[in-house]
């Protein structure tokens, strides 16, 4: 009798188990057949109850029967989980044939490279680089260039202040500074980097790209600076370009001269870009004051000096003719492309 109920179990949790569409429908199916509590553990319970002749004949059938259930429900599983996968891999179907997409390759930014170009430049003409802090102290930003606390001419540079003693730099000028402390004369560096100002429109920005020059040796003249600048302009515009000079005033050069150049989009006829002069303001220069020799032990008596500066994003912007300085630091990369 008990071996009857026991293949009719097995027939019936067959057949029930190929019906089954879903793993959680059978996993609860499993429970209720195989689980501690389920039908066949109740049947298996009940074997203490026959005789021990019929009691082993059972008890082996019994187990023969759960164990062959137990893999009917393995397998079940792994077929619908592979239907499963199947269905999910129907439903991000990539069609092969479509053309590969081609792996971007990285490129120096137009800042780096003109920077890079710059400093080329001045290296041929004998311009060893020098670097140092964008977070830097009062002293080497403001003071020692001769522009004491209070002086107007701070206005000039609004600046981003961390404590009454620490700035982010407004120029590269304290590296000259740091460099002269260092090493006496013969002295002549170019030094590229970032500067900060609280700027912002088309033509200037809160953070931007600077590079200065500095020869400091005996017998430096202001001829020396312009034969230094018109070698530069000439080497990086072309030959044909024209440049000027023109008065000007900075702390910690004298005398001081802006530097023009003959406008790069109409040659000097006159256009909106150089506002119908025919010339772009590019750099300032001039010759170090004397005053500035007494922070960094120099004798002022026997030795002479020039330095200049530039932005990077207006040499830029000239060259590649580029009218907004923020497509620099938008991340086009439409723009980017460009160089």
């Amino acid at each position: 009798m008990m071996k009857d109920e026991l293949e009719k179990l097995r027939e019936r949790v067959t057949a029930l188990i190929g019906e089954l569409q879903d793993e959680k429908s059978l996993t609860e199916a499993r429970t209720r057949i195989l689980g501690r509590k389920g039908e066949l553990t109740r049947f298996l319970r009940g074997l203490k109850d026959l005789a021990p002749e019929e009691r082993s004949e059972v008890g082996q059938r019994a187990n023969l029967i759960k164990n062959e259930l137990e893999e009917k429900f393995d397998a079940r599983l792994s077929a619908l989980r592979d239907e499963a996968e199947r269905d999910r891999i129907g439903q991000e179907f990539v069609d092969v044939t479509l053309p590969g997409r081609r792996t971007l390759l990285g490129r120096s930014h137009i800042l780096n490279r003109v920077t890079d170009e710059l400093v080329e430049v001045f290296a041929g003409l004998g311009f060893q680089l020098a670097e140092g802090p964008e977070v830097e102290l009062d002293y080497y930003n403001f003071e020692a260039l001769n522009i004491p606390r209070d002086h107007p001419a701070r206005d000039m540079q609004d600046t981003f202040y961390f404590s009454e003693s620490v700035v982010l730099r407004t120029h590269t000028s304290p590296v000259q500074i740091r460099t002269m402390e260092k090493q006496q004369p013969p002295v002549r560096v170019i030094c590229p980097g970032k500067v900060y100002r609280r700027d912002a429109d088309i033509t200037h920005s809160p953070m931007f790209m600077q590079i200065e020059g500095l020869w400091v040796d005996k017998g430096i003249t202001l001829a020396d600076l312009k034969g230094v600048l018109t070698a530069f302009v000439r080497a990086y515009f072309g030959e044909g370009v024209g440049l000027r000079f023109r008065p000007s005033f900075f702390p910690f050069t004298e005398p001081s001269a802006e530097v023009d150049i003959q406008c790069v989009i109409c040659g000097g006829a006159g256009c909106r870009t150089c506002s119908f002069t025919g010339w772009l303001e590019i750099l300032g220069s001039g010759m170090v004051d004397p005053e500035l020799y007494r922070f960094v032990n120099y004798d002022a008596q026997v030795y002479t000096g020039f330095a200049f500066g530039m932005g990077i994003e207006r040499v830029a912007m000239l060259k590649y003719r580029i009218p907004d300085i923020r497509a620099f630091y938008d991340n086009d990369i439409r723009f980017l492309n460009q160089f």
